[in-house]
């Protein structure tokens, strides 16, 4: 594995107080030529933990079209680094940088930390990070999609639907201001009504009885508290504008978290508003697909659809 020279010293890190975000450090290469830049700080606030992503760099000349990864975990736990338990990370990585496409893989701010939005304005800052150094990292900042699952397909949807005609959901994080718009998500089993889940019992979770409401926690109270942002919440509330991008949804039919339903509402108000989208049930499966037989194959058609949409090869 071979490291690259460091670089100059950036003055716009050196100023003070620092910026709300760092410049790259130099990629390392292993010995596949596959780039890497780990934990590259992409928004700070005071009082919060530092806002980390991961770049994957195909070997090769680029610039390279990205898919921004956002993991799941009911907006309150999760990490960048590991996709769900039954989807490798050797298998969506090597998937996404076989196809010829970047990997970024973004953390947020946890919803115990800051209620919504503040989750979709760390997503908004990723994107913007990516396109201000897009040339440094060997990225094609005009070609980015979103791919998430669970917590993050639902912030992979709205930040597809939410655009610059709605400001307080934009947020002015990390790199302050710039286009946010991507042209392809793929959002796996996320929530897309609010205010339909309200009366959906919930499973039992993992801590038990301790464990808070992941909607409660997301909002900062519980949806009857909270219906205005509840429904601002909703990716369902926003897709009614032309000029949408292209969606593939792909949700377990029987998933006891978020309800198959989830993604049909989605996509019957994509095709009301004349969006392109494509709604793939995976039969018998529960949350994060536990039950199918084949994952690969649904990771196979999320990236072929990304790569379709984000012209990989081009």
């Amino acid at each position: 594995m071979t490291q690259s020279p460091p670089a100059a010293l950036d003055l716009a890190d050196m100023t003070w107080p620092p910026p709300p975000y760092r410049t790259p450090d130099p990629a390392v290469t292993d010995e596949h030529g596959i780039r890497r830049h780990d934990g590259l700080t992409y928004a700070t606030t005071p009082g919060f933990r530092p806002r980390l992503l991961d770049v994957r760099v195909p070997a090769g000349e680029g610039p390279f079209p990205v898919v921004i990864w956002i993991h799941g975990g009911g907006w309150l736990d999760g990490d960048r680094r590991y996709p769900p338990p039954t989807v490798p990370v050797e298998l969506l990585h090597g998937s996404v940088l076989g196809a010829g496409l970047a990997l970024v893989s973004i953390d947020y701010r946890h919803s115990l930390e800051a209620p919504f939005p503040a989750q979709l304005h760390d997503v908004k800052a990723a994107i913007r990070y990516v396109r201000k150094f897009a040339a440094a990292l060997g990225l094609d900042g005009d070609r980015i999609g979103v791919w998430g699952e669970s917590a993050g397909g639902h912030l992979a949807a709205l930040a597809g639907l939410v655009g610059p005609d709605s400001p307080a959901l934009e947020g002015t994080q990390g790199v302050g201001s710039g286009d946010t718009g991507v042209l392809a998500v793929v959002d796996w089993y996320g929530v897309s009504d609010l205010i339909a889940l309200a009366d959906h019992p919930m499973p039992e979770m993992p801590g038990g009885p301790d464990f808070p409401d992941p909607y409660a926690a997301l909002l900062g109270g519980t949806v009857a508290e909270r219906p205005a942002l509840a429904r601002t919440a909703s990716p369902v509330t926003h897709a009614c504008l032309p000029g949408l991008p292209p969606f593939l949804l792909i949700h377990g039919t029987q998933d006891g978290l978020v309800p198959y339903s989830q993604s049909e509402q989605l996509a019957e108000a994509l095709t009301q508003a004349g969006g392109e989208v494509t709604l793939r049930p995976v039969e018998g499966a529960d949350h994060i697909f536990l039950g199918s037989p084949d994952i690969e194959s649904i990771v196979t058609e999320s990236v072929t659809f990304l790569g379709r949409h984000l012209g990989a090869g081009v």
